[in-house]
C-alpha cells in the first residue's frame, strides 16, 4: 500500500472510532442524565443539544468520515485481490451505514420530530436510544474491521 492510502486507512479507522465514542458517550450517560430529568426539561435539554450538533465539530465528524468510507470502499473494490481489501471494505460499510445510515434514517427524523412536537418524550427514546446504541456498535466494529484490514495490507 502506498503511503496517501495508509494515510486514508489510518484516518477512517480513526474517524469511525471518533463516531463511536460520541454515540457512546450518549448511550452511556447522556442520554441517562436526561431521563433523570422532567419529560419536559428532558425534551427541551434534548432540543437544545441537537440545535448544537448541527455545527461544524460533530457535523464535519460525520460527513469527513463518511466520505472516508466512500473512497475506502472504492479503494477496497480496485484493490480486491491484495491482502486485507475484505476487512477494509467490511469496516468501511458497518461504519457508513451505522454513522449516515442510522442517523439519517431514525435519529434525526425522531430529532424532527421531537422539534415538532408530534412525538412525546417517552416515544422519541423508545425509538431514539436503540438506534443511539446500533450506531455506537456498528461504529466501534466498523474501527476494529478497519484497523485488522489495515495491519493486514502490510
Amino acid at each position: 500500500m502506498t503511503r496517501p492510502w495508509d494515510v486514508l486507512a489510518a484516518a477512517t479507522t480513526i474517524g469511525s472510532g471518533l463516531l463511536a465514542g460520541v454515540f457512546f458517550a450518549f448511550s452511556a450517560f447522556v442520554m441517562s442524565g436526561l431521563r433523570r430529568l422532567p419529560e419536559a426539561s428532558g425534551a427541551a435539554a434534548m432540543r437544545s443539544i441537537n440545535v448544537t450538533a448541527q455545527r461544524p465539530p460533530l457535523m464535519i465528524a460525520l460527513f469527513g468520515v463518511s466520505a472516508l468510507c466512500v473512497v475506502m470502499i472504492v479503494r477496497a473494490l480496485a484493490t480486491w485481490s491484495r491482502p486485507g481489501a475484505a476487512w477494509l471494505l467490511v469496516g468501511a460499510i458497518l461504519t457508513i451505514v451505522g454513522a449516515f445510515g442510522v442517523t439519517a434514517a431514525i435519529n434525526v427524523p425522531l430529532n424532527n420530530r421531537l422539534d415538532a412536537g408530534t412525538v412525546t418524550w417517552s416515544q422519541f427514546l423508545a425509538g431514539w436510544d436503540p438506534a443511539n446504541h446500533a450506531r455506537t456498535i456498528l461504529c466501534l466494529v466498523g474501527c476494529a474491521v478497519l484497523l485488522v484490514g489495515a495491519l493486514r495490507r502490510h
